[in-house]
């Protein structure tokens, strides 16, 4: 293969391994709040046709992966799973419960310029309830946004909380770059209002606006649903910049935030009462959040949240010898059949401290050792392959020894 075929597109990344392994147990500790909480996984396609997002995201259109198929239709790569999940609440609202509780886990594509934390292709975790139009809703799905960061080891999560219908009076395209406040600062984005056709007296009006903002009724409703679930006045409070620049936004809006992560927030939501019924006409309120997974686990690591995982792998089968193969297939199978991760050696002739070293490389933490001695008087012998102790015993026993630890 010539190296440029090598190359990894830009914004597209491989996991090996230690890196997928990582990323699994996240998944598997984020699905397991989700359910707690009593959500419900969908999927979605990754391919949806353009119309459905088409004047849905607001001035980030312009990074949709978008193309014509074979069939000569224009269709997307999905852009994000708030819109189709949306499509799918609108399509089968017939069939689901109400309220409808839903997290999707899947990948997502945006053509961004790629820097640190950002991706073209990167996973995200929503959680949303159609159905509720009370602001309860959004607590709920708040709290469930900082019990995700909880559960996770965080003691530093905050949610900063704002409402829409407080900037109603604001031009959407002025709060498109007031939403960058915290990143750029006020000089610049007075300077992008300006370079968007806003005279410095508005731009500055504007933004004043947005900087004396008060708690409305609903967000105080939200603030006393979280205080009184438990959460504290460090980790919930009113925050009059947080904006979001998605256009479907028509209510309560937050992010979360990990003190001393720099690269910014981890989680932002909003409502969105008319996203369904401008998809299929259908008049269901929804309200939830996209959690950034890459963001997240980088703040882990940043924060040494993330235990020593290794394979799952418990234990390898090793082989002999050509003629004891089949004895290291049969045991391999028994192994497995009593749920014990166990993989068997390929080659059947590679030596045995070769084997070992490979089981080492992978931190399998044991090999059974099938020789022709322990053939003959049907036992093997298991090796603890951190400690270097090894004993013969039944298969019988082994199994029931791996099992347990």
């Amino acid at each position: 293969m010539k190296k440029d075929k090598a190359q990894l597109l830009k914004g597209f990344r491989d996991f090996l391994p230690d890196n997928a392994l990582k990323r699994e147990w996240l998944k598997a500790k984020i699905s397991a709040t989700f359910q707690k909480w009593g959500y419900d996984p969908i999927e979605t396609p990754t391919l949806e046709p353009l119309e459905l997002f088409e004047n849905q995201i607001g001035e980030d259109e312009k990074l949709f992966y978008k193309f014509q198929d074979l069939g000569k239709r224009k269709v997307v790569l999905r852009y994000d799973q708030t819109v189709p999940a949306c499509r799918v609440v609108a399509q089968y609202y017939q069939q689901i419960p109400m309220p409808f509780r839903r997290y999707q886990i899947q990948t997502v594509f945006r053509a961004e310029k790629p820097q640190k934390g950002r991706y073209r292709e990167f996973l995200q975790c929503d959680a949303d309830i159609f159905g509720v139009k009370s602001p309860i809703a959004d607590a709920e799905v708040i709290a469930l946004s900082l019990d995700i960061y909880k559960d996770l080891g965080f003691k530093n999560a905050k949610v900063l909380i704002n409402d829409r219908a407080l900037l109603k009076d604001i031009p959407y395209k002025a709060l498109a770059s007031i939403d960058k406040f915290k990143k750029i600062g006020e000089a610049e984005v007075l300077e992008e209002l300006q370079k968007k056709g806003f005279n410095s007296n508005d731009s500055k009006k504007y933004l004043a606006v947005v900087m004396g903002l008060e708690p409305n009724s609903t967000v105080q409703t939200i603030l006393n649903y979280l205080y009184s679930y438990g959460f504290d006045k460090k980790q919930v409070c009113f925050d009059p910049t947080i904006i979001r620049s998605f256009s479907y936004s028509t209510g309560p809006i937050w992010e979360v935030v990990i003190e001393g992560f720099e690269v910014g927030s981890v989680l932002g939501g909003e409502r969105y009462n008319n996203l369904v019924k401008s998809i299929l006409g259908v008049e269901i309120p929804g309200t939830g959040f996209g959690l950034g997974f890459d963001r997240t686990l980088e703040a882990m690591e940043q924060f040494e949240l993330i235990p020593d995982i290794k394979t799952s792998t418990k234990v390898l089968v090793t082989v002999f010898s050509k003629e004891l193969f089949e004895l290291s297939l049969k045991t391999v199978k028994i192994l497995r059949e009593r749920f014990i991760n166990a993989e068997l050696y390929s080659y059947e002739e590679t030596k045995l401290d070769k084997q070992l070293k490979y089981a080492d490389k992978k931190q399998i933490p044991y090999a059974v050792i099938l020789g022709p001695v322990e053939a003959e008087k049907n036992v093997a012998v298991l090796k603890n392959l951190k400690t270097g102790k090894q004993r013969s015993s039944s298969l019988e026993k082994i199994a029931e020894e791996l099992s347990q630890v």
